[in-house]
């Protein structure tokens, strides 16, 4: 079953041999490798290039780089942090594959910081126990990588005869299939609201993550789900979303003093690896006692930990306490950080910082292996909006862009070796009007942007840190209730409603998938459910189902097809009724 998004006709039509949405990591080192080898793709991007989270993350990049370390040891500390849901095989294929990915990364141009004798500056982080971080520039890693990675491509773009060309300020709407079910492009929305198709032989989905869907987030504003969402209606499987991992040190505001689309500010895992610690009003070491490796825990047990003390206390946040760092290592080690707090009025030099919990990963998403393939053909999904098997139940720190490297470059050779063979063949690109690529009934629901801010609240109330049936039942309940809209008379659709619709799906996925697994593992922490079943270590899958309503399905761990049902939960017909 597949349904899109209505839209006005498109008024042109264009192809290509690959297109790929989105500008993070992953994207960008797949279109580097297809621009390498002649392919001809375009890189779409709602926004900016440099807009999405790769630009924000203050983390490193994990991989081996010392001798005392080992691909077995970072393969078990992601192991360990997964919870019992990672795919061994992704993770050998990540663990033993990052050291190239960031080297070819380096020879494009990244620099990342060394120390006093020119060796790699390696940092140690929650959940890893070796030095494995490479940092740029103390805390703007991900800048770093933005800025090498969008660099290759604008030079590889800007050469005369360029096999791909990036597109910015254009939103993928839907991915388009043909009739046999094969992804063969995406429709988009420009800025003045009209409506065209790219048209190619194979789609790459690497739209990053859903963290709008709460209030208090790491995430940009374009992080609003829609590639899962496009997938999703596409046809294709949907795996472990009940996994959302909130970062335990997000920085907090007092309400009062809180900009309007202000970005949430992460306080990075490397400033605990440095030796702060995370402390209530009264000054006590929260968590002190509560697991061996205390304050770098993996982020879940922190998270969860934290949220219980705020419970019990009914304190607001907590803080994370630097102050014995002193200003020259806040200045050499963690400068954005530092800039970005006293832009807000808190100085971390002199004072305890204000933090809470607030959503940051998403650990699920489209199932998908390492090399990007997904359920459906031709469609690929690389980086946070995957679910690949690496993260498991729970990120380990700054496994993220690495993984985005090392799967946007798998992808990227992969289709190459495709292009070359002669099997990745773009339809042809019919002039508007003559037929259509793409048969489904335009049945998606709209939902009604003006309750983004409900919305928002119903999952910060129901489906957070810490969740129980009844909550998860409520959330489920209200969003089920939140009206839909009639497509605009115009047929433009702006992008208001394109991250409402958007955002309502991927909230109604979490919180069924939530409802339905009944344990606690990972970052899924289930109050009413407070241990692990060894029943329920599996993988749970979501897909639309013949009739519209979703088909939850259990997926044995290394296992890549072959689901079998189960039940579904209590409140699913909400669930249909949402998407029908």
């Amino acid at each position: 079953m597949t349904v899109r998004i209505p839209t006005a006709r498109p008024s042109w039509r264009r192809a290509t041999g690959v297109v790929i949405v989105g500008s993070g990591a992953a994207g960008l080192s797949a279109a580097v490798h297809l621009a390498a080898a002649g392919v001809p793709a375009v890189l779409l991007t709602r926004a900016g290039i440099t807009d999405g989270a790769t630009d924000w993350a203050q983390g490193g990049l994990a991989a081996v780089w010392d001798e005392t370390d080992s691909a077995a040891a970072h393969a078990h500390d992601t192991v360990v942090a997964g919870a019992g849901l990672c795919e061994p095989r992704a993770v050998h294929e990540l663990v033993t594959g990052a050291p190239a990915a960031i080297r070819r990364l380096v020879r494009l141009g990244a620099r990342f910081d060394r120390d006093d004798t020119g060796a790699y500056d390696l940092h140690l982080e929650g959940g890893h126990h070796a030095r494995r971080i490479l940092h740029a520039g103390g805390d703007a890693s991900g800048h770093e990588v933005e800025r090498a990675l969008a660099g290759a491509l604008r030079n590889a773009a800007g050469t005369p005869g360029s096999s791909v060309e990036v597109l910015e300020h254009l939103r993928a709407v839907d991915v388009l299939t043909d009739p046999a079910g094969r992804a063969r492009g995406v429709r988009v929305r420009q800025d003045d609201g009209t409506i065209g198709d790219w048209l190619a032989g194979a789609v790459v989905l690497a739209s990053g993550g859903i963290g709008q869907v709460w209030p208090l987030t790491t995430n940009p504003a374009v992080a609003t789900g829609d590639g899962i969402a496009m997938a999703y209606r596409a046809g294709a499987v949907v795996r472990d979303m009940e996994f959302t991992q909130f970062h335990p040190t997000v920085l907090w505001i007092d309400p009062s003093r809180r900009v309007p689309g202000d970005r949430g500010v992460l306080v990075s895992e490397a400033v605990r690896g440095e030796g702060a610690v995370i402390v209530d009003h009264s000054g006590r070491h929260v968590m002190e006692g509560l697991h061996p490796l205390a304050d770098l825990a993996p982020r879940d047990v922190v998270s969860a930990a934290m949220q219980a003390h705020m419970v019990g206390t009914g304190e607001e946040h907590l803080f994370l306490d630097a102050t014995g760092f002193g200003e020259a290592t806040w200045r050499q080690r963690f400068p954005s950080i530092l800039a970005m707090c006293r832009e807000r009025g808190i100085d971390p030099v002199t004072d305890p910082i204000p933090v809470r919990p607030g959503a940051h990963y998403l650990c699920g998403g489209v199932a998908a292996d390492l090399d990007g393939r997904t359920a459906v053909p031709g469609l690929y999904a690389v980086g946070e909006v995957a679910a690949t098997g690496v993260q498991g139940a729970n990120r380990l720190a700054s496994n993220s862009l690495t993984e985005g490297l090392v799967a946007g470059d798998r992808v990227g050779a992969l289709l190459a070796t495709a292009w070359r063979s002669g099997t990745l063949n773009p339809p042809p690109a019919r002039p508007a009007g003559t037929g259509h690529h793409d048969l489904r009934p335009s049945t998606a629901s709209l939902v009604d942007p003006v309750h983004r801010d409900r919305l928002r609240a119903i999952m910060d109330r129901g489906v957070e840190v810490s969740r129980t049936a009844e909550a998860l039942d409520d959330a489920l309940t209200a969003l089920n209730a939140l009206p839909t809209l009639t497509p605009p008379a115009d047929d433009i659709l702006d992008d208001d409603i394109l991250d409402m619709t958007n955002l309502h799906t991927v909230a109604t996925l979490i919180a069924t998938a939530a409802l339905t697994r009944t344990e606690s593992r990972g970052c899924h922490r289930r109050a009413d459910h407070p241990e692990a079943s060894e029943d329920w270590r599996h993988h749970l899958c979501l897909t639309l189902g013949p009739d519209g309503a979703p088909t939850l399905m259990r997926q044995p761990l290394g296992e890549t097809s072959g689901t079998a049902a189960l039940s579904l939960p209590t409140r699913t017909p909400h669930f249909q009724e949402a998407l029908a």
